[in-house]
């Protein structure tokens, strides 16, 4: 169990790296620039060894307290997202109550950001704490929705047993509804793509805007980190873990959460902003009965059976 605990940081370190050396990758040929492979790799380092150089800078009035305790707190909340994610069959706590648990660690990153927004008495850093928590507000309700439909076809809320159950058929098959909407609810999470106007450029950077040096780099990394964890526990939840023909489990799991993040990364590239009050109605009167309706269906199949 110890090397598990050790092995899971440093696992979740080169994955984080990865996602963002293919976004990265993205960027450049977006922008029309045909970027050799080991350069795009490098542009993670380059970034970390320049924010670990930068001087952290505060603001009149500042509340410093709670400043750094929404900076440090978002990769903690990650992170401990993470010990219920299953790497082939193992995870390094595969908790009863695993998926209550992987939701309460994303609320905290509620919390996080919105310290890192209220803190530094900033106008433009405060709007964007309040553009995640309007967020997270349209996204939760369809995002649990998706969360319970699993848990509910596998009757148990640990994420081993949903694996399990998933040995002869992915969830994905029967519920892909809750499977799209649990992915768009990721990216919300992560303030991604579409839903990055919480650090948009509008607003200076919003939440993240008054950060910079060592503490830049635990927000940025935390939020990336977030991104791989909530893309990860898409495969448990829904592609069937560990489970698949030829492979050895563990691969299994890594290649399906590298399908996974490469296509989060990729469609978060290739849409525009969504804005706070269109989510909102679009959560409210699509993704909500939507999600409502999926398990729903679910429920009667496992009632018959």
């Amino acid at each position: 169990m110890l090397w598990t605990v050790l092995l899971l940081p440093a696992a979740l370190a080169v994955v984080v790296v990865a996602t963002v050396a293919w976004d990265a990758a993205l960027s450049a040929r977006a922008a029309g620039r045909a970027e050799p492979v080991m350069e795009s790799a490098r542009a993670p380092l380059r970034a970390v060894a320049r924010l670990l150089a930068g001087q952290r800078r505060s603001t009149v009035a500042a509340d410093g307290v709670l400043w750094r305790a929404g900076v440090i707190t978002l990769p903690v909340a990650g992170l401990l997202a993470a010990l219920v994610l299953p790497l082939g069959f193992t995870s390094v706590a595969d908790l009863a109550v695993g998926v209550v648990w992987f939701n309460a660690m994303e609320i905290l990153a509620w919390a996080a950001v919105w310290l890192a927004g209220w803190g530094p008495n900033s106008a433009l850093s405060l709007v964007g704490g309040y553009r995640f928590v309007a967020q997270g507000l349209a996204y939760e309700l369809p995002h649990m929705f998706a969360l319970i439909t699993a848990a509910t076809a596998a009757g148990t809320l640990q994420v081993g047993g949903i694996v399990a159950a998933q040995a002869g058929l992915w969830f994905v098959v029967w519920m892909p509804a809750a499977f799209v909407v649990y992915l768009l609810s990721a990216m919300a999470m992560a303030f991604w793509g579409p839903f990055g106007t919480p650090v948009g450029r509008d607003v200076a950077g919003g939440a993240a805007g008054e950060l910079s040096g060592v503490d830049r780099l635990l927000f940025a990394g935390g939020r990336w980190l977030l991104l791989v964890v909530a893309g990860a526990m898409a495969v448990p939840l829904f592609l069937g873990g560990g489970h698949g023909p030829l492979l050895p489990a563990w691969l299994w799991t890594v290649v399906k959460t590298g399908a996974v993040l490469a296509a989060m990364v990729w469609l978060g590239r290739r849409f525009p902003a969504v804005r706070m009050d269109r989510f909102a109605e679009v959560a409210w009167l699509v993704l909500i009965p939507l999600t409502i309706g999926q398990a729903l269906v679910v429920a009667l199949v496992v009632l018959v059976r």
